[in-house]
């Protein structure tokens, strides 16, 4: 058996939660524990399965199985951040009244020895107020050979506005021989935070212009509260006369932020001092809490509503759709309830997590002998794990859950290959057109069905490479007269459902259309247009 080794019983692959069991010789750690069912954990009846707990952060794919995990093993010790071990009781508010006290503080920086020859050392990783990422150090007994591991948890590099971000200049002495981390969204490059949060402000300035309520279903921790403060500091909403609405669930974790104010950015405790960090009735925008049941008053002017997105928040527009926009974060991974028809949505990216250059700037930074990767869609992580300047330097591991990984730690290695990611094709151009051709392999992706569900996509230049986007059908739906500028005035796209041979009943019947099953308008159009075939006359394109 290796000194150390990694076995998975949870590894953060779609809804599933993160449980990383780690073994340095003989002792044994349990890294978060975000199982739903904790039957991995307790297989074993009465015997622990962990000499210790540490867990990164309050997010439930995290910390959900912690308090079945404690009552368990009351006896096993479980340890964390202060804030984090303030925020954890938010996963079980249906137990809050009887709460036992799971988490032992930890404070920051400081070297801590819970056995012989094992410590841990807590460092901000951004993300969430409180979370950490672990240094933890072992010294074998037998060959007195010291190991490091470092765990990130979920991080973040760039400052957010409630949480500064991992400090990466501290960390570069360590050079630890393992690094485990999250790879959630994979290869993708986004915008700087600021310019995230500029575009995020325009879109709702622009909805609410047009005398249409915002609704923002947003996790309850963490995203909530950072779009509150950027509601009531940016500068397209300071002095507005605007009603921010929050739902119960959402308002409930906000009241915890208030506990934890002064571990808060600088910029924010000072915020807080002149006036309340979230509830004000006073200085516009106005941010008021939703009692259970109670619905936004819409009628007198538009306003933006923040809720839980685990509950059932359908119900604040039903009542009139026309009048509500539906904006969603872009989550990678993130499966989502379907939207009522009748509705509008839009995405917006307000990111939480690296990107794939922070990653591997962090990577590269700790130069450690492996790379684990969990927490991401297999596909993202599979890009990462593919990219050669991780795999010609590094033993770069994506494991799967319940699978055990070993981490011999040696003067050289032996890498595996690397999986196949990239894809040649060919380019050719007419005098109107520009044909791009891909072997078919690439459509045994399981994006490809969402890159290639319409048919239509929207390219765009990122510096020197041209990224290729589906367009869904929501967006073509929504994005009617957008379309007509992407093609030729002689396309198919500009006929008309209202002459279509599969317009019935108002709705498109035709199972090749984008538009297929949806309501359309009598003016929708869609690329499979076919016209009416009239008795004596012969269809044309003009029909």
């Amino acid at each position: 058996m290796a000194e150390l080794e990694c076995l998975t019983y949870g590894v953060g692959h779609a809804e599933e939660g993160v449980c990383l069991l780690l073994r340095l010789g003989s002792y044994r750690v349990l890294l978060d524990c975000g199982l739903r069912d904790l039957s991995p954990l307790v297989a074993y009846g009465s015997v622990s399965p962990a000499d210790l707990v540490l867990c990164s952060h309050a997010h439930a794919d995290h910390a959900r199985g912690l308090l079945a995990l404690h009552q368990a093993f009351p006896h096993l010790p479980i340890y964390a951040s202060e804030v984090t071990t303030q925020l954890l009781p938010l996963n079980w508010t249906e137990s809050a009244t009887n709460m036992p006290a799971l988490c032992q503080a930890l404070p920051w920086r400081t070297p801590i020895e819970f056995l012989d020859g094992l410590t841990a050392e807590l460092y901000p990783a951004g993300h969430l107020p409180g979370a950490a990422a672990t240094l933890l150090t072992y010294t074998s007994p037998t060959s007195h050979r010291t190991y490091s591991i470092f765990y990130t948890g979920d991080f973040f590099l760039s400052n957010s506005r409630l949480v500064e971000g991992l400090p990466l200049d501290e960390l570069r002495r360590f050079q630890p021989n393992v690094v485990i981390l999250e790879g959630s969204y994979g290869t993708a490059r986004h915008p700087h935070r600021r310019q995230q949060e500029n575009q995020l402000a325009e879109q709702i300035s622009l909805t609410l212009a047009t005398g249409r309520s915002v609704l923002l279903p947003v996790s309850a921790i963490g995203l909530a509260q950072e779009l509150l403060i950027l509601l009531r500091s940016h500068h397209s909403f300071t002095g507005r006369s605007l009603d921010i609405w929050v739902d119960p669930a959402v308002a409930a974790v906000c009241d915890a932020y208030l506990e934890i104010v002064p571990h808060l950015p600088a910029a924010v405790q000072n915020f807080a001092r002149h006036q309340p960090l979230f509830w004000d009735e006073r200085v516009r925008p106005r941010v008021y809490r939703l009692e259970p049941g109670q619905h936004p008053p819409t009628e007198a002017a538009p306003c933006i509503l923040l809720v839980d997105e685990t509950t059932e928040w359908s119900h604040y527009y039903q009542s009139d759709p026309q009048q509500w926009l539906v904006m969603l974060s872009q989550e990678p991974h993130h499966p989502r309830s379907p939207l009522a028809e009748g509705i509008a949505s839009k995405t917006y990216l307000l990111a939480h997590h690296c990107d794939g250059a922070g990653t591997t700037q962090l990577i590269h930074n700790l130069r450690p002998q492996h790379v684990v990767f969990v927490h991401g869609s297999p596909a993202y992580l599979g890009d990462l794990t593919g990219l050669e300047g991780l795999h010609s330097r590094y033993q770069v591991h994506m494991p799967a859950t319940d699978s055990l990984v070993e981490l011999p730690i040696g003067e050289t290695f032996l890498q595996p290959a690397a999986p196949e990611t990239n894809y040649e094709g060919e380019v050719s151009e007419s005098e109107t057109e520009i044909h791009i051709s891909l072997p078919s392999s690439i459509s045994s992706d399981p994006r490809w069905q969402t890159l290639a569900n319409t048919g239509v996509i929207e390219a765009r230049w990122q510096g020197e490479e041209l990224v290729l986007r589906g367009v869904s059908q929501q967006e073509l739906l929504q994005q009617g007269d957008r379309l007509v500028d992407w093609v030729d005035v002689n396309s198919p796209l500009r006929q008309r459902c209202a002459n279509c041979l599969h317009h019935r009943g108002q709705r498109c019947r035709n199972p090749l259309s984008p538009l297929f099953e949806f309501k359309v308008t009598p003016d929708g159009f869609c690329p499979v247009f076919e016209p009416m075939r009239i008795p004596g006359q012969n269809p044309s394109p003009e029909s």
